[in-house]
């Protein structure tokens, strides 16, 4: 049993576009609303694309840069909430925490593909060039 969860896990990390399908269906069963479904889907796919990201920067360079990545991610988030607090005059804290978040699905998304052709590109590189 623990190593089909391992595999799945694995699974979700390597491809979170699965990890998004499966989160979509589910909710969407569960809710009967198809923009409710979405939203909830994409959040928990952010969740999965930053491990994604930060597993394949691990694979491809050898080291951990998850507190860049954090620090990244805070430093994202004050910068946010300052420029909405510019435009405008209250914070609405929900309002700021879910646009953040959505910011950081797409950032992260970016990366993912960015990394995901870095690391395929690289790789055959090596094998052409090891040959």
């Amino acid at each position: 049993m623990s190593t089909f969860i391992s595999w799945m896990i694995a699974m979700l990390i390597t491809i979170p576009f699965i990890g998004y399908f499966l989160s979509f269906v589910f909710i969407k069963q569960i809710t009967k609303n198809h923009r409710k479904a979405v939203a909830i889907s994409i959040d928990i796919t952010t969740v999965i694309l930053i491990i994604s990201v930060h597993f394949f920067i691990k694979t491809i360079w050898g080291h951990s840069f998850l507190w860049l990545i954090v620090l990244v991610m805070l430093l994202l988030a004050l910068l946010f909430a300052i420029i909405y607090r510019y435009l405008r005059d209250e914070i609405d804290y929900l309002r700021v925490f879910r646009g953040y978040w959505r910011l950081n699905f797409l950032i992260f998304f970016s990366l993912y593909i960015i990394l995901l052709l870095y690391g395929l590109t690289s790789s055959v590189m090596e094998s052409v060039i090891g040959s």
